[in-house]
């Protein structure tokens, strides 16, 4: 009796670890190489193994544009094939490869609903051996963010959801709960100031808004650069001086 116990309770630990362990030891954390941004991150990055959020602080094109190039530019220094899960076959590669994710790495899945886009992401998830998923979606139910973050916990593949929304209506669902472990908005800023005439790096507001374990915060930054990468900026963040024509765009 006591022996048959003991093999019960071993096959609950272990199914336990399975289910919370094992996704912590693989996953571990991708920095920015930005102190500021790194700090307010617990375990000083973004988290793999784990679904994160992003969406343009306004309902134009431009700022739904920056959000999915600050994912691309994640997405681009993580390591292995990138899943890129769509509805709308509208994405600039040049602009992808300016933000470091070049074409060659990504693998597009385009989908007639927003629930083919949901259960792509989850299949590519659980798959494994990814460097990271994306997915452009309006909506994201609790329940679909749930087994999101499930499969990623598995794997240890990072999640990256893009909310792009067409009407000013749908940008309120961005405030819903979901199991996202991070949150963050995107708001496009006038670019970086040159000594010489000309167009300088474009530059964002980057928005925490959601961090588990964390506070929200807020930083300027000089958008992905080749490599990826993002910088904190100096200057004003007057968002009715927004210069969004000056900004790269992603959306054909």
């Amino acid at each position: 009796m006591t022996a048959a116990r003991n093999r019960v309770i071993s096959d609950l630990k272990d199914r336990i670890a399975l289910l919370e362990g094992n996704a912590g030891r693989k996953s571990g954390c991708l920095a920015f190489g930005v102190p500021e941004i790194d700090a307010v991150l617990p375990g000083g990055g973004l988290a793999y193994g784990a679904v994160h959020e992003f969406a343009g602080g306004g309902a134009g094109v431009v700022d739904g544009a920056a959000a999915a190039l600050f994912a691309a530019g994640i997405a681009a220094r993580t390591r292995g094939k990138i899943v890129w899960c769509l509805t709308q076959p509208d994405l600039f590669f040049p602009a992808l490869a300016q933000a470091g994710l070049h074409p060659d790495r990504v693998v597009f899945v385009e989908a007639d609903r927003e629930e083919d886009v949901l259960a792509a992401m989850e299949e590519a998830l659980a798959f494994g051996g990814l460097g990271a998923v994306v997915g452009e979606i309006v909506r994201l139910p609790m329940v679909s963010s749930r087994r999101l973050q499930l499969a990623a916990e598995k794997t240890g593949t990072m999640g990256l959801l893009v909310r792009r929304w067409r009407r000013q209506v749908e940008a309120s669902d961005f405030g819903q709960p979901t199991a996202s472990t991070t949150r963050w908005r995107v708001s496009v800023l006038p670019s970086e100031g040159l000594p010489v005439p000309g167009v300088g790096r474009p530059r964002w507001l980057l928005e925490l808004m959601r961090v588990k374990a964390g506070e929200c915060a807020e930083f300027i930054v000089g958008a992905c650069d080749a490599t990826g990468r993002i910088h904190l900026s100096a200057g004003p963040a007057d968002r009715a001086d927004q210069a969004h024509g000056s900004e790269s765009r992603i959306i054909a």
